[in-house]
């Protein structure tokens, strides 16, 4: 068993990003074409799901929460390099570039986890995995003010800092999943 966040948080990291490079060779990187509030929505979609499944313990897709933090996480990303780099009209890259872009912005969100995670004691693993769910419901709502402002605040984190916040708490839902299946 892996025993260390950062360890735990490349292992978690590797999955959502191979399904993102899967993804790209089914559709390439044509979220280039969204503009950051469409990714937010996605986010909502997703975050909320994941709800819907905590408070009913039923899926009637078959598909459980875990792809859906996954999703978040791989959107997260999709949100950061769209907010640095404005939506297209058409799709204006690579693969190889969405994915070199995919791992600088990661990189830096497992900075900031990092920093946080001495900062909080490493909070995040006694806290419910639902709790990370109600959390990322919150962000997202604080990201739609903020775009409704123009992207303006007076005194809060901007959009970046609020998908970062997004994808960790996803990611942590993620090693505390694994913990579960190494310990069960």
């Amino acid at each position: 068993m892996i025993n260390n966040t950062d360890q735990q948080f490349d292992h978690a990291v590797a999955q959502c990003r191979q399904l993102f490079i899967l993804k790209m060779k089914d559709y390439g990187p044509s979220w280039r074409i969204l503009r950051p509030q469409s990714v937010t929505d996605q986010i909502f979609i997703k975050a909320k799901r994941i709800r819907t499944l905590e408070i009913n313990k039923e899926s009637k897709v078959g598909e459980g929460i875990w792809p859906e933090f996954i999703a978040i996480v791989n959107y997260g990303i999709i949100g950061i390099i769209q907010l640095r780099l404005g939506y297209s009209d058409v799709v204006d890259m690579d693969s190889d570039r969405a994915l070199a872009l995919y791992d600088q912005c990661m990189e830096e969100t497992k900075t900031l986890m990092l920093a946080k995670n001495t900062d909080y004691g490493e909070a995040w693993r006694d806290m419910r995995i639902s709790s990370y769910t109600d959390l990322i419901l919150a962000k997202i709502q604080r990201t739609k003010e903020i775009e409704n402002h123009n992207g303006a605040t007076l005194v809060s984190d901007g959009i970046e800092a609020n998908y970062q916040d997004m994808i960790n708490y996803s990611v942590f839902a993620l090693i505390k999943r694994d913990e579960q299946q190494s310990n069960g």
